[in-house]
C-alpha cells in the first residue's frame, strides 16, 4: 500500500461516517499531512468530535480527549509527578497526561484559563511538556484539533493571538444538507445494532511517509512571490488598497507564509498533483488568514466578516505571470 492509497482509504472511511462534511474532513486530513494543529468551529452537533474521534480511529494512533473547563489545571493536560514507594523508598515518577497522545481533541478550549492555553501552547509550538522543571517530549505523530462553540460566551476565555497563531487553519463549518442529515439518522440508527468489525489501520509511518510526498511537492518561484505578497498586503495594505486600509487593523505573521505554502502543497498533493498552483493556494488561505488577520474598529462595527476581507485582499493582488 502507497502513502497516497492510505490517505485515500483514510479520507474515505472519514467521509463514511461523518456524511455531509467532505470539507472538514478534507481540511482535517490536510493539517494532518501539514503537520498543523487545526482550529475547528461550528455550532453543537456538527460531528466535529466524531470526525476527530474517527480520524484517530483509522489511524494506528492513540486518541486523547481534553474536555475544557475553567477549573481545569495544567497537571490535568500535562500530567505530574506521583509519589510511589518501592522497596521501602519513596519516589517520584512521572505520570503522563492526556496530551502524551497522538491525535488530540481539545474540546471547547476557549473554556480553558490562561495557564492550562499557556500549557498548550508549550506542547503545540515546541511538541514537549514541562513538569516540575523536567522536560518531556511529545510522541513523534502529535497533532492538536481543537473545536470551540461560536454559540456560547459564557464561561469562555478568548484565546491569546499567540495561541490563535500556533493553529495552522482556522476551519468554520455549517450545517449539512437535508438529504445528508437523513443518511446520518439511518446511519445511526443501523450503528446501534450493528456488530461492529475490526478493520485494519493505517500506521503511522505511512502518514510520515505521505508528508515527506507532500513536501517534495513543487511550486515555482513566481508562486512564491505571490504567497508572500497576499501575506504582505495584511501588512501593509495601503499600498494595494485604500478600502483595504480601513479594513485591516494587523496583518498576517510570518507563520501565516508557511501555513499558506506547506496548506497548499497538502491540497495539491490529494489533489493527485505534483505540483502546486494558484488554485490551491486560493483553496486555503481563508482557513490560513481569517483567525491571524485583525480587523478595524470600522471594520467590526460595520459586521464586515474576515472572509470578506481576504475576497478583496484576492482581487487587488497581482496573479502570478
Amino acid at each position: 500500500m502507497t502513502a497516497r492509497e492510505s490517505i485515500t482509504i483514510l479520507e474515505n472511511r472519514m467521509n463514511e461516517v461523518i456524511l455531509g462534511q467532505e470539507r472538514m474532513v478534507s481540511k482535517l486530513i490536510m493539517g494532518l499531512l501539514a503537520d498543523g494543529n487545526i482550529l475547528i468551529e461550528g455550532f453543537p452537533g456538527l460531528a466535529k468530535t466524531r470526525a476527530v474521534r474517527e480520524m484517530a480511529d483509522v489511524i494506528d494512533a492513540t486518541f486523547s480527549r481534553i474536555q475544557f473547563t475553567p477549573d481545569l489545571l495544567p497537571l490535568d493536560v500535562t500530567g505530574s509527578e506521583r509519589l510511589y514507594e518501592e522497596d521501602g523508598k519513596q519516589t517520584y515518577q512521572f505520570h503522563k497526561g492526556p496530551i502524551f497522545g497522538n491525535v488530540i481533541l481539545a474540546d471547547e478550549i476557549n473554556r480553558a484559563p490562561a495557564k492550562i492555553q499557556s500549557a498548550m501552547l508549550e506542547a503545540m509550538e515546541e511538541r514537549q511538556v514541562t513538569v516540575a522543571g523536567q522536560t518531556y517530549k511529545l510522541p513523534k505523530l502529535f497533532i492538536v484539533m481543537a473545536t470551540q462553540n461560536p454559540l456560547e460566551q459564557e464561561g469562555t476565555f478568548p484565546l491569546s493571538d499567540a495561541q490563535i497563531d500556533r493553529f495552522f487553519m482556522h476551519v468554520k463549518i455549517t450545517y449539512t444538507n437535508m438529504e445528508s442529515e437523513f443518511k446520518m439518522i439511518k446511519m445511526i440508527q443501523e450503528e446501534r445494532y450493528a456488530e461492529k468489525v475490526p478493520k485494519e489501520k493505517i500506521t503511522q509511518e505511512m502518514i510520515f511517509a505521505a508528508r515527506l510526498e507532500v513536501k517534495k511537492v513543487k511550486f515555482s518561484d513566481a508562486l512564491g512571490h505571490y504567497i508572500i505578497e497576499l501575506v504582505f498586503a495584511t501588512r501593509y495594505p495601503l499600498r494595494y488598497s485604500p478600502q483595504l486600509e480601513v479594513m485591516i487593523d494587523v496583518g498576517v505573521s510570518p507563520r501565516a507564509s508557511l501555513a499558506l505554502t506547506q496548506c497548499a502543497q497538502a491540497n495539491a498533493w490529494m489533489k493527485g498533483r505534483d505540483e502546486m498552483g494558484v488554485e490551491d493556494v486560493h483553496a486555503v488561505i481563508h482557513d490560513v488568514f481569517r483567525h491571524r488577520l485583525i480587523r478595524s474598529e470600522h471594520t467590526r462595527i460595520n459586521e464586515i466578516k474576515k472572509d470578506e476581507i481576504i475576497d478583496i485582499l484576492l482581487k487587488h493582488v497581482p496573479l502570478p505571470k
